[in-house]
C-alpha cells in the first residue's frame, strides 16, 4: 500500500544553538523542517509555512529533497524567523537566548486546492490562530488532525486552543504540557481528561521515558532507544510527531507508530541540528524500532 500525503504547517526558522560540549552554530530549524525531514522518507509531505528573502539555499535544499510539495510555502520580503538557545549541562534546562518572529509574525497560511484534501493533517506547535486557520480551510472530511502544542500556547491562547482540540482527532503534548492544560499530574488521568475536550487519542511524550498513548482501548507505553550520547535535543518532539504521522499514512496500527515516533526521536538527538536525521532509513529505523517495541508495554 502506497503512503498517503501528508499536509503539515509549522515554522521555518534558522537557528543558533549552543550545547554543553561546547559546540554552537547556526543550523536549519523549526517544527516543519524537523517534521518533513523525518516524515518525507516515508511519505509524501506537503509543507505549509513561510520563510524570509534571507532563508539560505541550504535551508531550500532540504525542503526540495524531503518534501514532496512545496506549493503553500511561502517567501515573503524580510528575515526568516530566528531562534537561539542555549543547553545547560543537565539537558533539563535551555536558556532562550532570542526569539525573532520576522516574516513568521505576520504569516497568514493559504492553502492550495490540492492540499485542502490532504488525508492527514499535521499541525505543528505554532500559535493555534494558525492552525485554526488551516483547519476551516480543509476541504476532506475524513481526514485524521494531528495537533501539537506547547505551554506557552496553554497559557496564553487558551480559547483557541481549545478549538483546536474540538477539531483535532489526535493531541500530541509532552508530561508538563498535559498537567498545565488540565492539572492532573497522573499521565493517563490527564490524556483522558484531554481526551473530554475533543482529541480521540492523546499521546503523551515523556523524554526518556518514552511515549503513552491513551485512546478508546487504553493505555499503552513504548519505551526508548538506547542513547550513548545526548548531543541535540532540539527538534525531538517534531521528529517524534514526524515518525509517528508517517507510519499512520503508511497504514501502520496506533501503537507501530507510537514505537516509530519514539525510535525516529532518538536519531534526532545523536546530532547537531539535523544531522542525526540524516542517518534516518528504512533499515536503521526498522531495527531501532525493534529494540524499542522490546522496551514497550503492550497488551
Amino acid at each position: 500500500m502506497s503512503a498517503k500525503p501528508i499536509l503539515t504547517v509549522g515554522s521555518i526558522a534558522i537557528d543558533w544553538l549552543e550545547v554543553p560540549d561546547g559546540r554552537k552554530g547556526e543550523v536549519i530549524g523549526g517544527s516543519a523542517t524537523y517534521f518533513t525531514m523525518s516524515a518525507g522518507r516515508f511519505s509524501p509531505v506537503h509543507v505549509v509555512g513561510v520563510v524570509g528573502s534571507d532563508f539560505p539555499q541550504q535551508g531550500m535544499d532540504i525542503y526540495h529533497e524531503y518534501a514532496a510539495n512545496t506549493v503553500d510555502l511561502q517567501t515573503k520580503d524580510g528575515d526568516t524567523f530566528r531562534w537561539g538557545g542555549r543547553y545547560h549541562a543537565d539537558w533539563e534546562r535551555r536558556t532562550t537566548l532570542y526569539t525573532e518572529l520576522g516574516v513568521f509574525e505576520s504569516f497568514s497560511p493559504e492553502l492550495s486546492t490540492e492540499n485542502r484534501a490532504c488525508p492527514f493533517v499535521c499541525l505543528g506547535n505554532i500559535q493555534p490562530a494558525l492552525q485554526l486557520s488551516v483547519l476551516n480551510q480543509l476541504e476532506n472530511r475524513e481526514r485524521l488532525v494531528i495537533s501539537d502544542t506547547m505551554n506557552l500556547w496553554i497559557e496564553t491562547t487558551r480559547d483557541d486552543l481549545l478549538q483546536v482540540l474540538l477539531k483535532t482527532d489526535i493531541l500530541l503534548l509532552n508530561e508538563n504540557e498535559a498537567h498545565l492544560l488540565t492539572g492532573v499530574r497522573e499521565i493517563v488521568d490527564a490524556a483522558n481528561q484531554i481526551r473530554s475536550m475533543g482529541p480521540g487519542t492523546v499521546v503523551v511524550k515523556q523524554g526518556s521515558s518514552g511515549a503513552t498513548l491513551v485512546d478508546d482501548s487504553g493505555a499503552v507505553h513504548a519505551g526508548v532507544y538506547p542513547i550513548e550520547k545526548i548531543v541535540d535535543p532540539t527538534g525531538a518532539g517534531d521528529s517524534f510527531a514526524g515518525g509517528f504521522v508517517a507510519a499512520l499514512a503508511n497504514g501502520r496500527s496506533m501503537k507501530s507508530a507510537l514505537v516509530a515516533g519514539s525510535a525516529t526521536a532518538s536519531f534526532c538527538v545523536e546530532g547537531f541540528g539535523t544531522e542525526g536525521i540524516l542517518r534516518l532509513t528504512e533499515e536503521t529505523l526498522q531495527a531501532r524500532m525493534d529494540v524499542v517495541t522490546d522496551k514497550s508495554e503492550f497488551a
